[in-house]
């Protein structure tokens, strides 16, 4: 017996982090802000264990009994907890309200096991060989957990999935110590009909899992949805309307269709027409393959390497036929070399090898700075190793949110950028997916316009660009502080400054 109770706590200190990790990932996918989403789900989680450990001083009659039907509780609402967020985001007004809800119930009933186990096997071992064993099982399995979580679970089944998997794993552990030791529990055969039927209501949603989650995004997204994955960084959603086709990542729009020629173009060419025959390109960020494919345009281009986290990403633009007809197949173009790696780390990396040669021009397509991991790609720290792989006669460009609705986050990146050492060009474009949106150029040398652009454009010209130098007075430039690594602060601007438009 008293082995088989401490093999239980490996698996539910398994299933406990899983749950845990499963509800800040789905927070940070849905609410944006990593870091804060993570803290706080992790800040309620250990409260509520501690609450539940509180609480177990009061079960004090047929231990064993109560111990199984806490772990069919806990296989219930943890491994349904990443469906039922899902399928409830699009239909309450406070999201956080059934989140840190469920969040606290699935650590309160948590935070009951440990005390339990340790009074079911206080006769079993000495005090400290107790503690030491259980707690020893303990954490051993919160690392199982915490390397399965992004290098198995994640990409390979998806959140809604690995909870359903490892509700059944709790429901399991009480179904194997009601047969091993079903005299010592007080209606046993109930709690084993109700085990059975919970483990195989939990068996159906792991088996109908995506189905669940194309229920929950038809409510989230306006158009089918024809694709979507769960990677180690992210989740990609694509969906399709009779003229429009649409990439979400992580629920925000990164284009459409519709207009996504006036963004590209708007983020290439300014800053590329300008250069006299550019050779060396580098793209950071920028999987959809779009912004190369506006690069592939000019003839003198020779190399362009493209640093994008996410494989994923990279790959389904590079095989997908519906998508390589958008980007020209640019992904696959022997001048385009792919590196999947995190910018920041690969700049970093780059800077310090004193061979390294510098680059005619880099377009910095990151997402918007919606959390720290993002954020730190707007930081002055990347913008000074960005200032040292820039020729001389380089330009940089770095797309930097909507001036009219963030307007102190645009200047705020604008400002960061001359902070480092450069003279910016600040620029903006309406795209109607969008609004109006803001770039900024960056260079060593004061930016002069070209008058000459490569032939089909359907956005950008010489006149148009007069335009998008323009700024009225209600996106006019701020004074703000600069973004760096240890506050961050342009992650706040953008949060303050969306939310009140209804964005995280």
């Amino acid at each position: 017996m008293a082995f088989l109770l401490l093999f239980s706590v490996f698996v539910i200190a398994t299933c406990g982090l899983v749950y845990e990790l499963i509800a800040g990932t789905l927070a940070s996918y849905l609410l944006g802000d990593s870091v804060t989403q993570f803290s706080t789900i992790i800040g309620t989680y250990l409260f509520a264990m501690g609450i539940g450990s509180w609480l177990s001083r009061y079960l004090t009659r047929n231990l064993l009994s109560t111990f199984v039907k806490v772990e069919i509780l806990i296989g219930v609402v943890g491994g349904s907890a990443a469906a039922l967020l899902f399928l409830v985001f699009e239909h309450v007004a406070s999201f956080r309200i059934p989140l840190y809800g469920i969040v606290t119930l699935i650590g309160i009933l948590v935070g009951i096991e440990i005390p339990l186990l340790l009074r079911i096997l206080k006769d079993e071992f000495d005090f400290k060989d107790l503690v030491s064993q259980v707690f020893t099982f303990d954490y051993i399995g919160a690392l199982v957990a915490s390397i399965l979580f992004p290098l198995v679970l994640v990409p390979h089944l998806g959140l809604v999935r690995s909870g359903f998997m490892f509700g059944m794993m709790n429901v399991a552990v009480a179904l194997w110590l009601l047969y091993r030791f079903s005299e010592h529990v007080s209606a046993a055969h109930i709690h084993k009909f109700t085990a059975i039927l919970t483990f195989i209501g939990l068996l159906f949603g792991f088996i109908y899992g995506n189905n669940v989650m194309e229920v929950a995004e038809s409510s989230m997204y306006p158009d089918p949805v024809i694709y979507s994955v769960s990677t180690p960084y992210q989740r990609i959603v694509i969906t399709k309307a009779p003229h429009d086709l649409r990439l979400f990542l992580n629920n925000n729009l990164q284009f459409s269709t519709r207009d996504e020629y006036r963004y590209h173009e708007a983020l290439i060419h300014p800053g590329l027409a300008a250069l006299s025959a550019p050779k060396r390109v580098l793209i950071l960020g920028g999987g959809d393959g779009l912004a190369a494919r506006e690069i592939l345009k000019y003839p003198s281009v020779e190399a362009v390497t493209q640093i994008e986290l996410d494989p994923a990403m990279t790959k389904l633009f590079t095989s997908n036929d519906l998508l390589t007809s958008l980007n020209d197949n640019a992904l696959k173009s022997p001048k385009l070399n792919i590196i999947n790696e995190d910018a920041f780390l690969w700049l970093k990396a780059y800077v310090a090898d004193p061979q390294h040669a510098p680059f005619d021009f880099i377009v910095a397509d990151f997402p918007d700075p919606s959390n720290y991991s993002i954020g730190k790609l707007y930081s002055l720290t990347f913008f000074k190793l960005l200032h040292q792989v820039v020729a001389d006669d380089g330009i940089v460009v770095v797309q930097s949110t909507s001036p009219y609705i963030a307007r102190k986050s645009y200047w705020c990146v604008n400002n960061t950028l001359a902070a480092a050492g450069f003279i910016t060009t600040p620029y903006h474009a309406y795209v109607p997916s969008f609004g109006e949106w803001g770039f900024v150029m960056a260079g060593k040398q004061p930016f002069m316009p070209s008058t000459h652009y490569p032939d089909g454009l359907r956005f950008v010209s010489a006149e148009t660009m007069k335009l998008m130098l323009q700024f009225p007075a209600d996106m006019s430039k701020l004074k703000t502080d600069i973004n760096r690594l240890d506050n961050q602060v342009l992650v706040h601007y953008f949060d303050d400054e969306w939310a009140e438009y209804g964005v995280n």
